[in-house]
């Protein structure tokens, strides 16, 4: 997989098929491109599959300084233009990856077809804000080890282990990820409310909830989805990565809106 400096960023990436439809997915907080890996084998030919780690994560780039959500969109926009893709875009995430496909769609909706987000985290609740920041300093202290196992309790529970390898594999990787990169991505999590930008999408928008999801309750991305003009929302029976966890009903629901 290749890398390529953009908007002041190295950014790994991987660009497949030749479809007609630019399908670009973007990974969640402390994920990599590697996050599509089961759901990618079964997208039809028709979409073009781009697919990206977002800077301070996987092996892109992990800047000193803060980022925010509109770097990251124009990361994702210098990545497109960079590869000759100008077709208008389908943006899909998940969690914050979710809310950067949102933003991307609310920012920028000439270059939009359609979006799809997954759990999208677009903003915390007051009483939540010092403690995502005391989680990110303390990421930093003592690394991603000591934190995986709390946040897949929440995101990842039993009633979803039934594959036993693919939960170790996301256990593994999570451990892995880089703890300034995602300490970074939490601040600004902590920052982030997108209220004012929902409204503003005008492109056709799916929103899946997992019902098994405690950092993304369904009942939070149902009121996500109700401030997007016309957007189709649907709840099913996953969990916050439900991209890995199941690839399947995912594949269903999106290639049924796309259709």
């Amino acid at each position: 997989m290749p890398w390529i400096d953009v908007n002041g960023v190295a950014l790994r990436y991987q660009d497949s098929g030749a479809g007609e439809i630019p399908l670009v997915l973007l990974h969640e907080m402390g994920g990599t491109l590697e996050s599509w890996d089961f759901l990618v084998p079964l997208l039809p030919p028709r979409l073009r599959v781009l697919r990206l780690d977002l800077r301070g994560a996987g092996l892109s780039e992990k800047p000193v300084a803060p980022f925010t959500m509109e770097d990251l969109g124009q990361d994702v926009l210098a990545l497109c233009d960079a590869l000759g893709l100008v077709a208008p875009i389908v943006p899909m995430g998940c969690a914050v990856g979710g809310a950067l496909a949102l933003h991307l769609a609310a920012r920028h909706p000439a270059r939009m077809r359609a979006v799809i987000a997954t759990s999208p985290a677009t903003s915390v609740v007051a009483e939540r804000k010092e403690a995502l920041r005391a989680r990110a300093d303390e990421l930093e202290r003592r690394g991603a080890r000591a934190l995986t196992d709390a946040g897949l309790e929440r995101g990842y529970p039993t009633v979803l282990r039934d594959d036993a390898a693919r939960f170790a594999l996301t256990r593994a990787q999570r451990m892995a990820a880089d703890p300034q990169g995602f300490a970074g991505t939490m601040r600004m999590l902590a920052d982030l409310d997108m209220e004012a930008e929902l409204g503003r999408i005008a492109c056709p928008a799916l929103l899946l909830a997992g019902t098994h999801d405690q950092d993304r309750p369904p009942e939070g991305v149902r009121a996500v989805a109700a401030r997007i003009p016309g957007a189709e929302f649907r709840e099913l029976p996953s969990g916050h990565f439900m991209a890995i966890q199941t690839p399947a009903l995912v594949a269903e629901a999106m290639l049924r809106f796309l259709g």
